[in-house]
C-alpha cells in the first residue's frame, strides 16, 4: 500500500515538475512578462478575485505599470493596455469566441442564458429575440416618491438604493410585463433588490468553483438553506422567477393582448423560426436580465448625479439646457428630442466613461483564423482580453481622464472619444442592453434634473467619492455609493 501511494506521489511529482517546466520555459506565451506565478497557475488571478474581492484589475494597473502593455496573467492568458488590441479583440472579434472557463463558471447560477452561451450560433439566435425589444421607460414614480418621502436631510436616501429600484422595475416590466414594484417598499427594500446583491457577491466564488452552484441546487431546499443560508436571495428569485414565467406560458396568447408594450417574453416563450427554449433556459435568461440591466444602469445613475450635484458648473449648464428645451414640465418629453441636447448627452457620455460598465477583461480565444491582436500574431486557443479601465482612462485619448468632465464631449471632433467608449463592450458580443441603457440614462437624467431640485446631504466631498482602483466587483469599479441626496421641499410644486 505505501510503496503504491509513493509511485502515485513520485508520478504526481514529475507531472508537476514537468508541467512548471513547460510553462515557464517552453510555452509559446513564455516570453510574455508577468508574475511567476500567474505564469504557472490560474490560481494567481483567482486570489485576486475571491480573496481581494474582485481586485485582479488593481493588480493589472500595477503589473502594466511594471511590465508594459502586454503581460501574461495566467498560463495561457494574456492581458494587453493596448487601444488597438481592445477593438481588435472586441470590435472586430468576430473570429474568436467567448472562454467558457469564465463564462460557464460565472454564470453557472443561470446556464442556457444569452450571456452564458459561448457558441456563436446560440448567442445570434437569442440576440434576434431579445434586441428589438429595449427602448424607454417612464420615471415619474419615482420622482413623486422623492419629493413626497424624502424632501429634507433627515429623510434623506442613498441614491445608489433608489436607483437600483428603479432600473429593477423598469427591467422587470420589460420581461414580464409586469413590474416587480420595488419602489413601492418604503426605503427600496424590496427582497429581490437583496437577492441582486447577494447573487452578484457569490459571482467570483461560483468563477472558479462552478461546482459549488450545481451541488448547492441539487439540494432539498429546506438542507441548502440551512447549510447555506446565504443562497436564501437566489432561490427566492429562482423561485420567483419560475412562477412568473409559468403563468406566462400558461397564459400565452391572450394573457399577453393585456398588456400596452411587447415583453422580452412574449418573444422567448413563442419564438419565430427558432425551437421554444426550455424552462429552465427562460429562468436563466431572467437572472441575467434583471441582473445585468438593472445594476450597471443604476451604477451609472449614482455616480453621474452626483457629480453634477457636487459641480455647480456642470449643474448649471446641465438645468439650463433643459429649462430651455423642455419650458413646461408637466408636458412630457421624448427620449428623441432628448437624446438631440449637447450638453445631456454629454453629461451621459462622461457618466459612461467614469463608471466603465464591466470592468473585469471579458476573455476571447485566438482561433485559427484571428488575425494580429496589436499587431501580434498569436498562436490559437490563447486567451486575451482587455479591462475597458484601461480605455476609458487612455490620457492618450481622453485628457486629464481620471477629472468628471462633460466638456470634453462638446469638442468639435470627439470621433476618437466615441470610438473608444466601450460602457457596454463592443462588437458582436456587447451588451444586448445597450438601446435599453441609453434611453433609461436619458429619461432619468432629463427628469431629476428638470423636475427635482435635489441637495447632497452634508459631508459628502468629491474626495470622498474620488475614482479609484479598487474594483471590488465583476461589473463596476468600487466608488463610495452611500452619499444621501434629498429634494429641497421649498421649490416643490
Amino acid at each position: 500500500m505505501w510503496h503504491m501511494l509513493l509511485q502515485i506521489s513520485y508520478g504526481v511529482g514529475c507531472y508537476l515538475g514537468a508541467l512548471t517546466l513547460y510553462r515557464l520555459f517552453f510555452h509559446p506565451l513564455q516570453k510574455y512578462p508577468g508574475p511567476l506565478l500567474a505564469a504557472l497557475t490560474e490560481g494567481y488571478e483567482a486570489y485576486y478575485n475571491i480573496v481581494q474581492f474582485g481586485g485582479l484589475v488593481d493588480e493589472l494597473v500595477r503589473l502594466h505599470e511594471i511590465y508594459g502593455p502586454v503581460i501574461r496573467i495566467g498560463p495561457n492568458k494574456l492581458h494587453f493596455k493596448d487601444r488597438r488590441a481592445f477593438h481588435d479583440i472586441y470590435t472586430n472579434g468576430s473570429s474568436m469566441l467567448k472562454d467558457p472557463a469564465f463564462y460557464h463558471g460565472l454564470i453557472a447560477h443561470a446556464p442556457d442564458s444569452s450571456v452564458y452561451f459561448c457558441d456563436s450560433k446560440q448567442s445570434k439566435d437569442r440576440r434576434a429575440l431579445l434586441a428589438p425589444l429595449f427602448s424607454r421607460r417612464a420615471v415619474d414614480k419615482l420622482l413623486h416618491i422623492l419629493e413626497e418621502r424624502h424632501n429634507s436631510p433627515s429623510t434623506s436616501i442613498p441614491m445608489s438604493v433608489s436607483y437600483h429600484s428603479l432600473t429593477t422595475d423598469l427591467i422587470t416590466s420589460y420581461c414580464f410585463a409586469e413590474s416587480t414594484n420595488t419602489l413601492d417598499i418604503p426605503n427600496f427594500s424590496h427582497p429581490l433588490l437583496e437577492g441582486v446583491q447577494e447573487v452578484v457577491k457569490g459571482l467570483w466564488v461560483q468563477r472558479y468553483f462552478p461546482f459549488i452552484n450545481r451541488l448547492a441546487m441539487g439540494l432539498p431546499k429546506s438542507m441548502l438553506l440551512r447549510l447555506l443560508p446565504e443562497f436564501k436571495g437566489f432561490v427566492e428569485m429562482q423561485e420567483g422567477f419560475s412562477t412568473k414565467i409559468t403563468e406566462l406560458r400558461k397564459e400565452f396568447p391572450e394573457g399577453f393582448n393585456k398588456v400596452d408594450h411587447e415583453t422580452v417574453y412574449h418573444h422567448l416563450i413563442e419564438p419565430k423560426n427558432q425551437a421554444r427554449p426550455t424552462m429552465k433556459s427562460l429562468v436563466s435568461e431572467a437572472f441575467t436580465l434583471v441582473i445585468a440591466g438593472s445594476d450597471t444602469v443604476a451604477h451609472a445613475c449614482t455616480l453621474g448625479t452626483f457629480y453634477v450635484l457636487k459641480e455647480a458648473h456642470i449643474r448649471r449648464k446641465l438645468t439650463e439646457e433643459l429649462e430651455e428645451a423642455w419650458p413646461d414640465k408637466g408636458t412630457p418629453m421624448s427620449y428623441a428630442k432628448l437624446e438631440k441636447l449637447p450638453y445631456l448627452s454629454a453629461v451621459i457620455k462622461e457618466t459612461l466613461r467614469f463608471s466603465i460598465g464591466v470592468v473585469h477583461p471579458l476573455p476571447r480565444i485566438i482561433g485559427n483564423e484571428t488575425p494580429a491582436i496589436a499587431g501580434l500574431k498569436l498562436p490559437p486557443g490563447t486567451i486575451v482580453g482587455m479591462s475597458a479601465l484601461f480605455l476609458h482612462m487612455n490620457p492618450d485619448v481622453f485628457e486629464d481622464p481620471f477629472t468628471f468632465n462633460p466638456d470634453r464631449w462638446l469638442a468639435e471632433d470627439t470621433a476618437e472619444m466615441i470610438h473608444d467608449l466601450a460602457p457596454f463592450s463592443k462588437g458582436p458580443r456587447m451588451c444586448i442592453g445597450f438601446g435599453l441603457a441609453w434611453c433609461e440614462l436619458y429619461l432619468i437624467f432629463a427628469n431629476i434634473f428638470r423636475k427635482l431640485d435635489l441637495s447632497l446631504v452634508h459631508g459628502d466631498e468629491v474626495d470622498d467619492f474620488r475614482w479609484s482602483t479598487e474594483h471590488r466587483d465583476y461589473y463596476t469599479p468600487h466608488w463610495k455609493t452611500s452619499y444621501r441626496a434629498f429634494v429641497n421641499e421649498k421649490v416643490r410644486e
